[in-house]
């Protein structure tokens, strides 16, 4: 693929709704290049092995493109072919492993710099999504080995003690699945009850703490992570448990600071909602538009693939009118 340097749109984020965007683009006949600090679909990629999605695989479909899944219910794995497979079979333009730097206003457009050179648009499509950069517990010894906030493979912790860290989807998987390979699990819930949980999985995990397979201690917020224990602050006082690792299922957050640094304005309460029309998806930036689940700042359950997908048709209409 020969690069150009100057586009009539670039797109920041190769995942999903990127990749929508890209499709959209491509068929308005608009020049356009998509950049994804990582590999394609990175945040997907990222996802737990075993993942699977609330929604069917009609709404996760792009473009128009059939996602034909073997499961009511696709898995990561299914996924990752589906949109690598629309990415390369429809040829997007799209450069992986390149991280936008940032973004700077000049004559009228703008300057994208990234890790390996710079490029020139006379639009920006954001679509960053918000699973890089997790939300931390803020605790002592948070950055020791021992802890994760992205929860992978269950074998690794077969026949260990581990503490999930979570109330909602992530958690149960994270703890159910570890359970069934050998941990001895206990789960640390913040709250009073469970959250957020796929209605197939969430009676299964009331089953395993009612039968006390799983631990589960409600009301409770981690206190100190040490190399052999984890303090614990429960209703009872402080409490020592002996531990080997801990996966904190706490959340993510979109990358503020990008948006910021470019000039995206955000809201002032502790919800950051970045400022945009909500009938184009432009920011405050003229010509500079955000998609996907980076519009929801820190409510990140309220934009999802099937929601934002949209996204993508509404922009590129937005800006055929500009050209």
């Amino acid at each position: 693929m020969t690069l150009k340097s100057k586009y009539d749109v670039i797109i920041v984020g190769g995942g999903p709704i990127g990749l929508a965007c890209g499709l959209s683009a491509q068929r308005a006949g608009l020049t356009y290049l998509i950049l994804e600090k990582g590999c394609l679909t990175n945040s997907l990629f990222n996802y737990p092995l075993n993942m699977t999605f609330f929604s069917t695989s009609e709404k996760l479909e792009i473009g128009g493109i059939p996602f034909v899944s073997n499961n009511a219910k696709p898995n990561r794995q299914e996924a990752l072919e589906y949109y690598r497979r629309v990415a390369f079979s429809n040829q997007l333009r799209i450069q992986l492993f390149e991280e936008v730097l940032n973004i700077y206003p000049e004559n009228d457009e703008y300057r994208v710099q990234t890790s390996k050179g710079q490029y020139q648009a006379s639009h920006l499509i954001i679509c960053t999504g918000f699973y890089d950069i997790p939300l931390l517990m803020n605790v002592p010894g948070e950055n020791l080995p021992k802890v994760t906030h992205y929860y992978k493979d269950p074998h690794f912790y077969a026949g260990q003690k581990v503490l999930v860290v979570g109330a909602n989807n992530s958690a149960a998987d994270a703890a159910l699945e570890t359970w069934r390979k050998g941990a001895d699990v206990t789960l640390v819930v913040r709250g009073s009850e469970l959250g957020r949980i796929k209605y197939w999985t969430k009676p299964d995990l009331e089953n395993r703490i009612n039968e006390c397979s799983i631990k589960a201690l409600f009301n409770t917020t981690v206190k100190e992570v040490r190399e052999s224990e984890v303090v614990l602050l429960t209703p009872e006082g402080e409490s020592r448990i002996e531990n080997d690792f801990v996966i904190a299922m706490t959340g993510y957050q979109p990358n503020f600071s990008f948006l910021k640094k470019a000039g995206i304005t955000l809201s002032d309460d502790d919800k950051q909602y970045p400022t945009y029309d909500a009938e184009t998806m432009e920011t405050n930036l003229k010509n500079v538009y955000l998609a996907g689940v980076v519009c929801g700042g820190m409510d990140t359950h309220i934009w999802f693939i099937e929601n934002s997908r949209e996204h993508a048709d509404k922009i590129i209409e937005k800006i055929k009118t500009d050209i």
